[in-house]
């Protein structure tokens, strides 16, 4: 392969991020990632920062485009957020050390909601800008964005839930099962679907007309990234003393066999000569 060619296909890739939803979720999953005590004015400055390079990166790229509902959503709420910071006492600071997480994640999940009750799910914004228009009053596609909105939105709940368990439950803002474990599995389960999801509808639209076009991706395509969570998880848990050995044992053991069964081909695909 040549280096242009090369070049070709990393701005492919790299156009694809810069055009996917994924790219405004980066200063909300860095924010529920980092945030924790004395992690406060880190995380907000780091999500401060993705957040107005997103805004930048896209009007270059894009000029005289739209701002997205994300876009703007991420701008204004963690500037607000860092103002805050800037302003709050010592004990106004370590609730937001603590609850910070909390409050961000049910904030993306009440944008989610919010976009989705005024008829532009967030996700929208940036599928019209990689499908022709005549597409964009399909009603699959349209469906299609307010499911994907949905489990983001959702995705940002469990988030939610799992952080405000440890801060309220096991008064333990840095439990590795709610503040890092669950929350990254919940966003990997996202990414995922809105990686899997479209391809699914696009196979299935092209086989109700009768048009040649890839196979429906299956299900395993969206359980593989999760399973192959399981054994990072294991080691973690080893690791850090997170749990009882055996359970550490045991998510490396079922995450490696649950990836090689999700990863073998069934008995109705072609194998590589053509063969059923």
């Amino acid at each position: 392969m040549s280096l242009g060619r090369q070049e070709t296909a990393a701005d492919g890739r790299l156009s694809q991020l810069l055009d996917s939803p994924v790219l405004g979720m980066t200063p909300w999953i860095a924010m529920s990632v980092l945030v924790g005590p004395g992690r406060y004015e880190l995380a907000v400055g780091i999500s401060l920062a993705l957040a107005v390079a997103i805004v930048v990166v896209g009007r270059t790229r894009r000029p005289g485009s739209s701002f997205k509902i994300l876009e703007i959503s991420d701008v204004v709420f963690f500037a607000a957020m860092a103002v805050i910071g800037i302003l709050a006492s010592p004990g106004t600071l370590r609730w937001l050390e603590n609850y910070s997480g909390e409050v961000s994640n049910i904030a993306l999940l009440v944008i989610s909601l919010g976009s989705m009750a005024i008829g532009v799910p967030f996700t929208l914004q940036y599928a019209r800008e990689q499908v022709p228009r005549e597409f964009w009053s399909d009603p699959r596609f349209l469906r299609t964005n307010y499911y994907i909105t949905g489990v983001w939105g959702a995705a940002f709940g469990v988030a939610a839930i799992a952080g405000a368990c440890g801060d309220l439950v096991l008064h333990n803002s840095n439990n590795l099962w709610t503040g890092w474990i669950i929350q990254i599995a919940a966003i990997i389960v996202a990414l995922q679907f809105t990686r899997w999801y479209p391809d699914v509808v696009r196979a299935r639209s092209l086989r109700e007309r009768g048009l040649p076009g890839p196979p429906e991706p299956p299900l395993s395509d969206l359980l593989i990234p999760l399973a192959g969570y399981l054994t990072p998880v294991g080691i973690v848990v080893l690791a850090f003393s997170a749990g009882p050995v055996w359970l550490g044992v045991g998510l490396v053991v079922v995450g490696v066999l649950l990836v090689k069964t999700l990863n073998r081909p069934s008995a109705a695909e072609p194998d590589a000569g053509g063969r059923a």
